[in-house]
């Protein structure tokens, strides 16, 4: 049998949930609050098929350049060949979460700036 060339094709490891996750999503998924200028991670939840980006941008970071009713704007880079493109994605809240990248920066500011006030 020949494989298929669907938009979903070769995910079915990428896409599944982990141990003990499954079942519904909790609320506090749905009541996080993005802002633009915020930094989000793309992480697919493969039980939510509404607004679900393709494959690639799974395990991504972006900045939130938009915010709508339902979806997310998102900027991610993504490499082609010889050059990094900015894409625009437009993705459901489920399948976003707020990044901690930035987290151990701020600390690190916070902790010089009361070195400098001592």
């Amino acid at each position: 049998m020949t494989h298929s060339y669907g938009y979903k094709r070769r995910t079915r490891h990428k896409f599944k949930k982990g141990f003990k996750q499954h079942g519904a999503i909790h609320i506090s998924k749905t009541l996080t609050t993005y802002k633009i200028g915020d930094i989000v991670d793309v992480v697919v939840d493969g039980a939510i098929h509404k607004g679900m980006p393709y494959k690639y941008y799974h395990g991504r970071t972006g900045r939130v350049f938009n915010v709508n009713p339902r979806s997310i704007g998102v900027i991610v880079n993504k490499q082609v060949r010889n050059r990094i493109i900015p894409k625009r994605i437009h993705v459901r809240i489920e399948h976003l979460k707020l990044s901690t990248s930035r987290e151990s920066f701020l600390a690190k500011i916070r902790e010089n700036d009361q070195v400098q006030l001592k």
